[in-house]
């Protein structure tokens, strides 16, 4: 896998991400340590592990999720390219959560005992790792609101919109839509729903005219419709950090 010098980075020259001084990008090329690839549905961080790797995500999608002992999984959140993967588990005495490609994906693997040199040395890099970690905060709050809250209907179509949204901003398009590698087993996963409930639910949407999922491809063909039934109008997203 080619190494990809941060000054290079394609994802920060074309994507929705701010830009930072060339002394913020010498520090960061710095602390990455290498340029992995891994190939989809294989955990990346294991819960548990005293020593988690720190990564960005370059390409590809994965989620965060935990597990009950009877193997029920609980996904708690999408990881899309830009985001920041294993900081929650720098902070605690072990990862609170694994994570598992859902594709093949690329990722931006960096030193973990470089981490508190941007704290000392770089404040606006420090406080741009605090803000991703809050926003990851953020999207966990929207989940359980829509898991306790929501109808199944209403909970499968705030998630299209979230994920739609997401990757739209990040140029992720395909067939006249945005790439969607979620299955229905992912949906529920991440609803709570059972694959019955999720199967419904997006039949029901697709039938009102509000959605299409086909050929890996998400399109909302009536996303104003779809907003009004879920209850779910989400921000413009503006350029945020890239680490």
């Amino acid at each position: 896998m080619p190494y990809v010098p941060c000054p290079s980075c394609p994802l920060r020259a074309n994507g929705p991400f701010k830009q930072y001084a060339d002394r913020d990008i010498k520090f960061l090329d710095d602390l990455k340590k290498d340029h992995l690839a891994v190939e989809a549905g294989r955990d990346i961080i294991d819960a548990g592990d005293p020593n988690p790797p720190l990564f960005t995500l370059f390409s590809g999608w994965a989620f965060r999720y935990k597990m009950l002992p009877d193997g029920r999984r609980q996904i708690l959140n999408f990881l899309l390219p830009g985001d920041v993967i294993g900081f929650q588990g720098h902070m605690f005495d072990a990862a609170p959560h694994s994570v598992q490609t859902l594709t093949d994906v690329e990722l931006c693997s960096f030193h973990r005992s470089k981490v508190w040199e941007l704290f000392s040395a770089h404040p606006e890099l420090a406080f741009d790792l605090t803000w991703l970690t809050a926003r990851e905060e953020c999207y966990v709050d929207d989940n359980l609101l829509t898991v306790g809250r929501r109808s199944a209907v209403e909970a499968v179509g705030t998630l299209l919109i979230h994920l739609y949204k997401r990757a739209d901003a990040l140029n992720l398009r395909k067939n006249g839509g945005v790439t969607f590698p979620l299955t229905q087993s992912h949906i529920a996963d991440a609803l709570g729903l059972s694959l019955v409930h999720t199967n419904k639910s997006l039949r029901k949407l697709a039938k009102m005219g509000l959605h299409e999922i086909k050929n890996g491809s998400l399109t909302l063909t009536n996303g104003r419709a779809l907003e009004k039934l879920a209850q779910f109008f989400d921000e413009p997203l503006a350029a945020r950090p890239l680490l």
